[in-house]
């Protein structure tokens, strides 16, 4: 089951056009994640294991403009767990409908700042991730 998050549309976020810039989809989406990990993925064990998510390619197809006022529901989960990365499917809506503004692949790896590198996805941060799975 995916997580979902609100986002109602600013003044600030717009283009010339009047419509949400592209770029602050970016920040949107990322807002998603982090609520989904705070609600669904245990944020104290990855804060105290010194791990962190490292985001390494975001794919995302633009489909309708949202605009000032529009609040956009923002469904996020996992979608699979390879063994050194993840990734993540996240939909963005407008509220109340089923009209997509967006969708966006996100691949991330789990990154040890103690190692310096990403590590394997295997034992309790495999379950953790396969938890969230979206089935």
């Amino acid at each position: 089951m995916s997580h979902e998050t609100r986002i109602k549309v600013r003044g600030y976020h717009l283009d010339l056009y009047g419509h949400v810039n592209n770029a602050r989809y970016l920040e949107f989406l990322e807002e998603a994640r982090w609520s989904f990990f705070e609600d669904r993925g245990d944020l104290p064990w990855f804060l105290q294991s010194g791990l962190a998510l490292v985001v390494v390619n975001i794919n995302i197809d633009y489909r309708y403009p949202a605009t000032m006022g529009d609040e956009l529901a923002l469904a996020t989960s996992v979608k699979s767990i390879g063994s050194r990365s993840a990734v993540m499917h996240q939909r963005v809506t407008l509220a109340g409908s089923d009209k997509v503004v967006a969708e966006a692949d996100v691949t991330f790896v789990v990154f040890d700042a103690k190692q310096n590198k990403a590590v394997t996805l295997d034992g309790q941060l495999k379950e953790l991730l396969q938890s969230m799975l979206d089935q």
